[in-house]
């Protein structure tokens, strides 16, 4: 079996920082996002079962059948847009929401539509946003020196001597050195730590045109625009030629049967992704899709154990999670920088993506990759568009129509 020749330690770690960055970093918002809608205990737990398992399902499913790190995520910004958008709207009508935003998806997807834009967009350009995207995670790294000065400082040693020594396994070398310390330091908080599985509730949706107008399409741009784009500009910016158009409908898909327990967008990651796709996972990039594979078991996981694991990624300290995340992420942060800035006709554009995109900027409830991407792909067409072709460039990229 091709996985099992393939396998191997680093990007199994890989996988697992995978797991931990996304949860920690975000699952808070998905339970507030569960609580705006009045989720009970179980009903929460359900929303978590079935997030992980639709996401490990698609991690595995995905990186086994194209051979590429495939790694999927809950929607962070959905999730955000969840807690201040579902005033006057019950659990039935928010998961009838979910479900036509997931049909949008996975009609976008399979129909080939949302390929056609992305594969307009210049490399330089997507991997500006990729690494604007990042930017905050390098930093959070050295800025945990603040509060854990000794703890992250060992990890960063840690690192670099692993990187000269034994480069594969720096990130783990950094991570098991940050364990050691947070034990010594008394920050692992494993006594509220319990096994309790999660059960699924299904919930009967409900649709109506408040519900639509308020949650549904909104969810559905949001997700598209502020993860699936920048999902997509990070596997084409690690070097991977991915087949959009299936991982999108698929992802939709996985979406439109779990949505009625609770999975509101399961979509492409972006930032996680990026620790699957790095060299840190495997030196070889045609053998990082275990590490994808990797994240998928642990997703499912997470789901099959719910507040468990939940209780397991949060007994770490923040400082740890901030400084492995960054450290995993050097290599894919310098990548990006450099493949957006070494043609010099390219240059001026991809700069303003990376500042836009990590300048954090949102407007109208998408996040700043979108508005990044928006800003460079101006910036080209203004610098470099001849005036007679600028209209048809424009148009292409914004109907996806054929040339």
């Amino acid at each position: 079996m091709r996985l099992l020749k393939d396998f191997s330690i680093s990007a199994f770690i890989a996988g697992f920082v995978t797991v931990l960055v996304g949860f920690t970093s975000s699952a808070v918002i998905v339970f507030q996002a569960a609580n705006a809608l009045g989720a009970s205990k179980e009903q929460a737990g359900s929303w978590m079962w079935a997030l992980g398992l639709g996401m490990g399902l698609t991690c595995i499913g995905l990186s086994l059948r194209f051979r590429i790190p495939v790694a999927t995520a809950w929607s962070t910004s959905g999730a955000a847009l969840l807690i201040t958008s579902t005033a006057g709207i019950s659990m039935p009508q928010a998961i009838g929401a979910f479900l036509i935003s997931a049909a949008l998806i996975t009609i976008s997807g399979f129909s080939g539509w949302f390929e056609k834009v992305m594969n307009r967009i210049p490399m330089p350009i997507a991997s500006g946003m990729l690494a604007g995207i990042l930017l905050r995670f390098g930093m959070d790294a050295f800025i945990a020196l603040k509060t854990q000065f000794n703890m992250v400082l060992a990890m960063l040693c840690t690192y670099l001597l692993m990187r000269r020594l034994l480069p594969r396994y720096a990130v783990i070398g950094a991570l098991v050195v940050g364990i050691i310390f947070a034990a010594g330091l008394g920050l692992l908080q494993l006594n509220k730590v319990h096994l309790e599985f999660a059960r699924p509730v299904f919930v009967m949706p409900e649709f109506s045109l408040h519900a639509l107008i308020g949650v549904a399409l909104p969810l559905f741009v949001v997700t598209m625009a502020s993860q699936n784009l920048p999902g997509v500009a990070t596997i084409r910016a690690s070097g991977y030629e991915a087949p959009v158009s299936p991982l999108i409908g698929w992802t939709g898909l996985a979406t439109l049967l779990l949505a009625p327990f609770g999975a509101f967008a399961i979509n492409l990651a972006a930032i996680t992704a990026a620790i699957c796709m790095g060299r840190e996972a495997h030196e070889d990039p045609s053998r990082r899709y275990v590490a994808a594979w990797s994240a998928g078991f642990f997703y499912l996981l997470v789901g099959l154990f719910g507040a468990t694991v939940a209780a397991v990624f949060a007994a770490f300290p923040r400082e740890l999670v901030l400084a492995i995340a960054g450290l995993a992420l050097l290599g894919t942060i310098g990548n990006g920088l450099v493949l957006a800035l070494t043609n010099e006709r390219d240059r001026e554009p991809a700069l303003i993506t990376f500042l836009v995109t990590a300048s954090g900027v949102s407007l109208l409830g998408v996040g700043s990759a979108f508005w990044g991407l928006i800003a460079g792909v101006l910036a080209l067409l203004i610098l470099r568009g001849k005036r007679h072709h600028l209209a048809g460039i424009w148009d292409r990229l914004a109907s996806g129509n054929k040339k």
